[in-house]
């Protein structure tokens, strides 16, 4: 009895094995359709992130050490002399110190603003998606679409304005909003715009944060005797913050950086208040085309954001196990 039991189990094994090398072809074709897929959905964003980001970093690199008037093609190679004369120019200089004035005024006033809304929203038990989106929505408006809102309808000088015309109900003359130096108004209509425009996305970065609270620690505390409201907050809600605090401070800071569209747009290529890739825009596009100098004040810029957001982040601990 012995002996066809044992010859029944061999035939299994052998016909379970050739089942193996059967299916084998077909899961390595599957394999290789899955990896075929990859690149079709992946590969035109792989290709535009190549072509319309890292090579003109790469290009600009190679320009920042070349003369490059009127073209993007190098012409005779200076060194580092595009790098000295632009840590020279008091324009340049001047550009950056806009930027911390800008960065005074927009990363506070976007932190508080937005982490208030967040605790608000978050607590509304009724219609929350709603009131979710509706301050998200700004988000998705274009910022030169809003500069031109703000410049023609809001903040436009004129009595027409709706600035003016609030102030004309109390007896106040017409102000100049984006003109005027002493006192520098201008600021008031860019820093509003980018608050309209900026506040939903670092609101949800909050909301998403406070879901990550455990409700548990709010129970331990009103066990203790804590009262809800300044207290609960400060010792519960903002500890527990910490890490998106940070996040949203450093992307606050690079967006700061980075502002454009809400200058140009508003106020033009202006001494008076005039942030640095306003300034680089006019060097390599302007009537002076000088891509050589432009290139290297981008990328000083871009080592300014580097180290800055290193420090930043060494500062608070971003990063760690921690958070």
């Amino acid at each position: 009895m012995s002996a066809p039991v044992t010859t029944s189990r061999a035939e299994d094994a052998a016909t379970a094995g050739e089942r193996r090398r059967r299916r084998r072809p077909g899961r390595q074709k599957g394999i290789a359709g899955n990896a075929l897929w990859f690149w079709i959905f992946v590969g035109p964003f792989v290709l535009g992130l190549l072509v319309f980001s890292y090579l003109p970093i790469i290009w600009s690199l190679v320009l920042s050490f070349f003369e490059a008037y009127n073209t993007a093609t190098p012409s005779k190679f200076v060194g580092l002399q595009n790098y000295i004369d632009m840590l020279k120019d008091h324009n340049f200089l001047s550009s950056l110190g806009t930027f911390t004035i800008f960065a005074v005024f927009i990363v506070p006033l976007t932190f508080i603003l937005s982490l208030a809304l967040a605790l608000l929203v978050n607590q509304v038990k009724i219609a929350r998606a709603f009131f979710r989106s509706v301050f998200f929505l700004p988000t998705a408006c274009s910022y030169v679409v809003a500069s031109l809102i703000w410049r023609l309808s809001i903040f436009n000088g004129v009595r027409f304005g709706l600035a003016n015309t609030i102030l004309g109900w109390f007896g106040i003359d017409n102000i100049a909003w984006l003109s005027t130096v002493s006192p520098p108004w201008y600021w008031l209509p860019i820093v509003t715009v980018r608050l309209w425009l900026q506040l939903g996305f670092y609101m949800i970065l909050f909301i998403a944060g406070l879901q990550r609270i455990s409700p548990t620690l709010y129970e331990a505390a009103y066990v203790d005797g804590a009262k809800p409201g300044w207290q609960v907050f400060r010792y519960i809600t903002l500890p527990q913050l910490r890490a998106t605090s940070i996040a949203v401070l450093i992307l606050n800071l690079i967006a700061a950086y980075q502002a454009f569209d809400e200058f140009y747009n508003l106020i033009g290529n202006v001494n008076y208040a005039r942030p640095p890739l306003v300034y680089l825009y006019g060097i390599s596009l302007g009537s002076i085309q000088d891509l050589g100098h432009g290139s290297a004040g981008a990328l000083i810029l871009a080592v300014i954001i580097m180290i800055v957001t290193l420090l930043q982040a060494r500062i608070f601990g971003f990063g760690k196990a921690g958070d």
